[in-house]
């Protein structure tokens, strides 16, 4: 059992920043590919942003390239998502999620653990 625990959330105008970090409490973290995945207001849950399990390789959705970078310590079982020129179109409740198998990292079916979500807010 892995449990997650996300935080950094919070209420930023847009064009503003934020850094989300989800600490994970078992010492096997770097046996699990980690992600990051948003549910806005009446949407569906969707991809955003995936390492591998060393770090070295990184995925984003085309929606989030080029303004998010996803990082891991795995020294200190945490992942991070930092997050810039964010829009209001960011807004969402922000998950964290692990997985073991070396799928396709934009399922959600794929993951097996999540965190109980952190909510950012992007005002205009």
């Amino acid at each position: 059992q892995v449990q997650l625990v996300e935080s950094g959330g919070g209420l930023v105008q847009s064009g503003g920043s934020l850094r989300l970090s989800c600490a994970a409490s078992r010492s096997t973290f770097d046996t699990y590919s980690m992600a990051w995945f948003r549910q806005g207001p009446g949407k569906e849950r969707e991809s955003v942003a995936a390492v591998s399990r060393g770090g070295s390789a990184t995925y984003y959705s085309d929606s989030v390239k080029g303004r998010f970078t996803i990082s891991r310590d795995n020294a200190k079982n945490t992942v991070f998502l930092q997050m810039n020129s964010l829009k209001p179109e960011d807004t969402a409740v922000y998950y964290c999620a692990a997985r073991r198998g070396a799928t396709n990292w934009r399922i959600r079916t794929n993951y097996d653990y999540w965190g109980q979500g952190t909510q950012v807010t992007v005002s205009s």
